[in-house]
């Protein structure tokens, strides 16, 4: 579908982390995406994502969650608390950024992203009105999950066999509106043909219905 839209680099929270805002005319929302290991804010994945988001009037926020020197260490990348934390610092940054302040705010999860973004939205239950998972790690979460306070929908590739198993673990200790979908025929990464596709639609709806009601 047409739509106008700016991508401006931004630098997230007090440790100045790189990102990019990808912001509509008239946003409705904020996503801010919480990749997963091995991953930053160039990951093509994410950005086709929010591309697609926000052809639907949601503005997202693409950052690194390590600075250069922490990523180099392969224990911070599976660090949960360490990335649940930059995830909070975004989530306070975003009221003051020009274009996003005062937005209802969602957060997008991917891999163990995914844990991070749950972490955080138990620790700001007052910040964040929805969370999506795609091919995510929840079940990293572990504590958090039942004090998850905010609508989570779980987006899992069905051939995804292992991740999907755990996603069903982590489903039964959360409280709150959850919903594990599959998509059918995909692996970990979303690669067929249609499957990312269809995490956007999914997605798409979910944050559309859970921020702007």
């Amino acid at each position: 579908m047409p739509y106008h839209s700016t991508n401006r680099r931004v630098w997230v929270g007090p440790r100045r982390l790189p990102g990019t805002l990808y912001c509509p005319q008239r946003p409705s929302g904020l996503i801010i995406f919480a990749h997963g290991s091995g991953s930053s804010r160039l990951s093509p994945r994410n950005i086709y994502v929010a591309e697609q988001l926000v052809a639907r009037d949601l503005a997202c926020l693409l950052f690194d969650l390590l600075q250069e020197e922490e990523a180099r260490d392969r224990h911070n990348v599976f660090d949960i608390a360490l990335l649940a934390e930059r995830v909070i610092e975004a989530i306070a940054w975003a009221p003051q950024e020009e274009g996003i302040g005062g937005l209802p705010l969602g957060l997008f999860g991917a891999s163990t992203g995914a844990a991070a973004a749950l972490v955080a939205a138990a620790e700001q239950p007052n910040a964040v009105a929805a969370v999506v998972s795609r091919g995510g790690r929840p079940d990293l979460a572990g504590a958090a999950l039942p004090r998850v306070r905010a609508p989570t929908l779980l987006l899992v590739g069905g051939e995804d066999w292992d991740v999907l198993e755990l996603n069903r673990e982590a489903l039964a200790l959360m409280a709150c509106e959850a919903r594990l979908e599959i998509v059918p025929c995909a692996t970990h990464l979303f690669e067929e043909a249609g499957a990312l596709e269809e995490v956007v639609v999914r997605a798409g709806a979910w944050f559309l219905d859970h921020l702007t009601g």
